[in-house]
């Protein structure tokens, strides 16, 4: 099993030293989760809309500044921990809503961050 697990973390690690973005599927809560960039994390849900867009609000405001928003496009940017942070949640069907969550610090990525908020949104949903 370590042997395994070693082989998939040097294999996820040569594609990062090579500049690729790995996709990594990861079922969480029923919620579909994968890396679509360096510094971004997205997933699709069957959250409510108002219940996601709320819950990233309330994060953005404890968390951090709010620089811009925008309910009708679904659309947030803020400034988390000394982070920019870009958020876009797309109604995908009637009962089915995408979340995508990007996030930079001093023009790198930081998907930590990215992958922290994801989780906090969809626990407040």
């Amino acid at each position: 099993m370590k042997k395994i697990f070693s082989l998939m973390a040097l294999a996820i690690l040569a594609v990062n030293i090579a500049g690729c973005v790995p996709l990594l599927f990861v079922t969480a809560g029923g919620v579909a989760v994968y890396a679509a960039s360096k510094d971004t994390i997205e997933g699709n849900t069957d959250k409510a809309y108002t219940s996601l867009w709320n819950s990233a609000i309330t994060l953005c405001n404890a968390r951090g500044s709010i620089k811009e928003q925008d309910n009708i496009r679904g659309y947030i940017e803020a400034e988390i921990v000394s982070s920019r942070v870009w958020i876009k949640i797309v109604k995908l069907t009637r009962t089915t809503n995408r979340i995508k969550i990007s996030a930079r610090k001093l023009h790198l990525p930081d998907v930590g961050l990215a992958q922290d908020l994801f989780v906090k949104i969809l626990e407040g949903a």
